[in-house]
């Protein structure tokens, strides 16, 4: 099985990387911000409390369908995104979006790789980059970059993964397939995306930003749970399929077909699904003077 590195696509800019099928990104985009409501709705208030001032301009790096953006702008009254992805897919599904929430006039939408360089822009109260960083060549420079188009008090919000959500309690039909799928993911980031899970607090500060939160989201959701999570189960659980099939023995791939092949171990029409799911939240501030 092939792994790409890092430099070599301009695609790599989210979950999926070149060996994962591109399955229906934009949806686990949503669904995935639909069950974190609750923790996102957190974080947006972490970062009023920082605010030195109110938030009006904020830029969205790796903002993919625009969950992070909307939630924003909702947010933080009359403020305006600026949102840059490498896809044009996302962005254009952003900009469809926007149109249909009546916030168009509130966002822009910048088509770049960021590999290449954060684009050119007037300062930001806020940078927000979530489950993006981890992807990037080489998060440090891009991390200078990103800290120089912060205006001196302003904030970097960043939620980072540190793996892919489970779905299966220990011991449930095809729990033992889930484990050994997220063990092959486990090594291959450390080929694909070493910066997955790497001390961002040392990187932030690097970069000249001072950290004034870090703290763990956790999310543990127990059953009973609402429909929505048995798609969001079957839509990420085929996306790990896809990178994990040709390395999984002929049990373990049976038994995660099973979770996928509409009968009654499928994860869309079970009533014994958990979401436990963690991302890391750090806010920093460039300093105001310097």
């Amino acid at each position: 099985m092939s792994h790409h590195h890092h430099g070599a696509h301009g695609n790599h800019r989210h979950a999926g990387d070149s060996h994962e099928p591109n399955y229906a990104l934009p949806q686990i985009l949503d669904l995935d911000a639909e069950i974190l409501d609750g923790p996102l709705s957190a974080v947006r208030a972490d970062i009023a409390v920082l605010a030195d001032e109110p938030v009006r301009s904020i830029l969205d790096l790796g903002a993919g369908t625009g969950t992070g953006t909307f939630g924003l702008l909702q947010h933080f009254a009359g403020s305006h995104v600026v949102a840059v992805d490498g896809s044009t897919d996302m962005l254009e599904h952003l900009q469809r979006r926007a149109e249909h929430l009546g916030l168009a006039d509130r966002v822009t939408t910048v088509h770049a790789d960021l590999d290449e360089g954060v684009p050119e822009l007037d300062l930001v109260d806020l940078a927000w980059a979530s489950g993006s960083l981890h992807h990037l060549a080489d998060p440090d420079r891009s991390l200078v970059q990103v800290a120089a188009a912060i205006r001196p008090g302003g904030l970097l919000a960043i939620v980072e993964l540190t793996g892919h959500p489970r779905f299966l309690t220990d011991g449930a039909s095809g729990a033992a397939a889930e484990a050994k799928a997220h063990t092959l993911l486990a090594v291959d980031r450390t080929v694909d995306m070493p910066a997955m899970g790497s001390d961002w607090g040392a990187r932030l500060a690097r970069a000249g930003l001072v950290v004034e939160l870090d703290r763990p989201i956790v999310v543990d959701l127990p059953p009973p749970l609402p429909d929505v999570v048995g798609t969001y189960a079957f839509a990420v659980l085929t996306r790990i399929r896809g990178a994990v099939a040709e390395r999984l023995g002929a049990a373990d791939l049976d038994h995660l077909d099973r979770l996928l092949d509409g009968g009654p171990s499928d994860v869309r029409y079970r009533s014994d699904l958990y979401v436990r799911t963690k991302r890391q939240l750090l806010i920093a501030r460039r300093p105001a003077s310097g």
